[in-house]
């Protein structure tokens, strides 16, 4: 079945930052992780980047086995509106990129008419295999994954700062947030909320002899 040739990637985690996501598409490690990516077939850069906002709610469960804390989830059941980056990319890009993401080699296309048609797709029981397809942008679909669960339902853990590093990034780079800003936002998230505090994370997420605004 012949499907989109263009697929709108919304990230709400560690992929809002451009450099995390160019180790899925060109392949290697991105900074502070363990883990080395095979990259997608098409390595080419996003066709275009915007931010977004998503219907959900960012929160944080499990163990990472690349950054060691909890990772980001998206439970767009939950109430409220998740800031998010949209990176237009190929579907071949976009099913590598989910690939890599489920723990699997890349290198063959999704069947992506389920989620297109119904708004949700289970690839599988694992933490990323659930696509989401929570709107179109310009005539392309917009996508994204996560886990099958809810937010309530997940065993939430406090992710790692080289995690939130990422997310700080992305965020900065997306929506243009002071630093302040994008602390209160994570540390409020479920599985962080409690864990990390807003001023002790912007203090931790400055730069060396920056003052606060």
């Amino acid at each position: 079945m012949t499907g989109p040739a263009l697929i709108w990637y919304a990230a709400y985690g560690s992929n809002l930052h451009l450099a995390r996501l160019t180790a899925y598409l060109a392949g290697g490690r991105p900074p502070g992780g363990t883990r080395v990516y095979p990259g997608c077939r098409d390595p080419s850069p996003p066709r275009a980047i915007r931010p977004v906002r998503l219907p959900g709610t960012l929160y944080f469960a499990l163990e990472s086995a690349v950054w060691t804390g909890g990772s980001a989830f998206l439970d767009p059941h939950a109430a409220g509106r998740t800031p998010a980056r949209a990176y237009l990319l190929t579907a071949a890009q976009f099913s590598d990129l989910a690939a890599q993401e489920m723990h699997r080699p890349p290198g063959a296309d999704l069947d992506l008419s389920t989620v297109l048609h119904a708004g949700r797709a289970a690839l599988g029981p694992g933490r990323y295999e659930t696509l989401i397809h929570p709107g179109t942008i310009d005539g392309h679909p917009l996508l994204t994954f996560t886990a099958p669960w809810r937010s309530a339902e997940a065993a939430l853990a406090p992710p790692a700062l080289g995690y939130l590093r990422h997310l700080a990034a992305g965020l900065g780079e997306a929506h243009a947030w002071p630093t302040p800003r994008i602390a209160g936002y994570l540390a409020t998230r479920p599985g962080a909320a409690g864990h990390w505090q807003a001023d002790t994370l912007t203090d931790l997420l400055s730069p060396p002899g920056a003052t606060r605004m």
